[in-house]
């Protein structure tokens, strides 16, 4: 496929979180008019974090993947996930987490809760639902500045300690989060990484990770807030789940949860504050069908609104980031 155009088409481009990219004459394509499109999103995605391209021929799924490859790194596989995804027509192309539709998904950057993330994320409205549905993002950069300092130094210095149970029809099992159902070729993953794996007599898994709870972009220098813990902690359940979870198997058995790196307990008032921070920076726009959303994914988190009838947005990620390369103590 050629990505390439003699006459970079004329773009509009309208000024906002996200930077808003659309054809400014006639009628232009994802692919067809790569050139002048990558142009642009090379020179602004980390200056703006989020780059909505609306408006534009996508051709389907299919195009949407070729579109995203072309940015020249392999798209990644969905690895050591927390949520439900499949994967879709188009390699490196999933679902977008697969929750029921009334359930909203709290702001969150990518894969913030281990060390390997990805840098560059792609989300693709195929068919906007009926209402609702929207893909809100915030300005991770902005989220670090509004944490209360200490608390913010408080993540830094202790970092975060994940730990997960699999299965138990309570959430992933250790198999879908890991690809495999080889334990070899579970603690061959977990072991470069740092972490730790737990087999019970069952043949159950207990991982733990001590990760970071912020971080320094590697271009552009910015400190971003950066985990999940307000998604990971028992306080992001209601009062009635905790009950039900902590009765039945336990705050060790629960499915996931987190904890300060030294093990110590994370105030529940600390998350509350986290949380009312995300919410205050969170920024909602309509989903079109055939719209592109472009985030860099350590400078802008994502969430997802609750909807009703058909919606189909799907994912793709690239460029892999290590943690242990970039700087977590301020």
């Amino acid at each position: 496929m050629n990505m390439s155009v003699l006459t970079p088409p004329r773009l509009q481009v309208e000024p906002g979180f996200p930077l808003r990219l659309s054809p400014g004459l006639g009628e232009l394509s994802l692919e067809a008019d790569f050139a002048a499109i990558r142009a642009l999103i090379d020179e602004r995605l980390e200056r703006d974090g989020a780059v909505l391209l609306s408006g534009f021929a996508a051709d389907g799924v299919e195009g949407f993947q070729r579109f995203a490859a072309a940015f020249g790194h392999p798209l990644l596989n969905y690895e050591f996930g927390s949520t439900p995804r499949s994967q879709v027509d188009g390699k490196g192309v999933y679902t977008s987490t697969e929750y029921p539709a009334h359930r909203s998904i709290p702001l969150h950057n990518e894969q913030a809760y281990t060390t390997e993330w990805p840098m560059r994320i792609w989300f693709y409205c195929a068919r906007a639902a009926a209402s609702g549905g929207e893909t809100p993002i915030a300005d991770s950069r902005e989220v670090f500045r509004r944490i209360d300092p200490a608390l913010r130094q408080r993540f830094a210095d202790k970092r975060l300690m994940y730990v997960r149970n699999y299965g138990n029809g309570l959430d992933l099992t250790w198999q879908q989060v890991f690809n495999t159902g080889r334990r070899d070729e579970v603690e061959a993953f977990c072991r470069p990484r740092g972490i730790h794996c737990e087999w019970n007599e069952d043949g159950d898994l207990r991982t733990r990770q001590l990760c970071q709870g912020v971080a320094r972009h590697p271009r552009t220098g910015d400190w971003v807030w950066f985990n999940q813990a307000h998604l990971f902690h028992l306080t992001n359940l209601d009062p009635e789940m905790q009950e039900i979870l902590l009765d039945t198997v336990g705050e060790e058995g629960l499915p996931r949860n987190v904890y300060y790196g030294d093990g110590t307990p994370l105030e529940a008032d600390a998350l509350a504050h986290v949380r009312g921070v995300l919410d205050e920076c969170e920024v909602v726009f309509p989903w079109r069908t055939g719209d592109v959303l472009m985030l860099d994914n350590m400078l802008t988190a994502h969430a997802r609104k609750p909807f009703s009838g058909e919606r189909k947005v799907v994912v793709a990620m690239a460029e892999g980031v290590s943690g242990d390369t970039l700087p977590t103590t301020l």
